[in-house]
């Protein structure tokens, strides 16, 4: 049964349910968005807001144009990874972030269990229901998972990938169908499980794909690469087919 989802700032949106194409496409980290009743910025300054640390820059606008060429539907959640990370397990010490990236989160400081019980109640379980909800709502779905990673991390060294594959060893048949196709592409430096592990027991592709079965992939774009609607316009058009080949290919197989 779904959660309801809190009036003032629902946990989730769904774009196209009703679409009949293969794929879910989900976006975990779609916004920078934090609830009124957590003050509306966590205590940090505007510009920690719009880092990297607050949200997968651009992947909301790749994740809804690879949906509408796929014609499937996306589910996004709408809050910020900072408010509570749901690409997370519950039982995930990083599920609630206190520093990140260099930079404290004032409002997760001294947050305890009921506070990280309040955010599970009003937007990590409902937004999971959803997901969840529409998976099963359809036949045979794959699941399209998409985020997007920072060029850099603060002290780190330069991040050269322009868009990676994140993949499970529990199930690779999506995965490494994808990755063939785009290391083939002559113009582009490809990750394979780059920059971290594509497993996280208790994530999203583990709750949704790899416990129940589902065909998945994880695609991650340098967020300079997708910072804009004409370069995330320009990566659906050339991922869209490509991914559609790969999901033949695994089915087949």
């Amino acid at each position: 049964m779904m959660r309801a989802a809190t009036p003032a700032h629902p946990a989730f949106q769904i774009l196209d349910a009703g679409t009949p194409g293969p794929w879910v496409v989900t976006c975990d980290h779609a916004t920078n968005l934090v609830p009124d009743w957590l003050g509306g910025d966590l205590g940090l300054s505007p510009d920690d807001m719009e880092r990297h640390i607050a949200y997968d820059i651009g992947a909301a606008g790749l994740a809804r144009e690879l949906a509408r060429r796929l014609d499937s539907p996306a589910i996004l959640a709408r809050f910020s990874r900072l408010v509570i990370d749901p690409n997370r397990g519950e039982d995930d010490p990083t599920l609630l972030m206190r520093l990140y990236d260099g930079s404290v989160i004032p409002a997760n400081r001294h947050a305890g269990p009921e506070e990280l019980g309040r955010r599970l109640d009003r937007l990590y379980r409902p937004y999971h229901d959803a997901v969840a909800d529409l998976l099963a709502s359809r036949p045979a779905p794959a699941v399209l998972a998409i985020h997007s990673f920072t060029p850099q991390l603060r002290g780190r060294p330069p991040r050269p990938w322009h868009v990676a594959v994140l993949h499970s060893h529990r199930d690779e048949r999506l995965a490494q169908a994808v990755l063939r196709r785009l290391m083939a592409e002559p113009d582009l430096f490809v990750g394979d499980n780059e920059p971290y592990s594509g497993h996280l027991p208790g994530d999203s592709i583990d709750r949704h794909a790899l416990g129940p079965g589902r065909l998945n992939v994880l695609i991650e774009l340098r967020q300079d690469l997708i910072a804009t609607d004409a370069q995330q316009e320009s990566w659906a058009e050339r991922l869209a087919p490509l991914l559609s080949d790969a999901l033949e290919e695994a089915r087949a197989g």
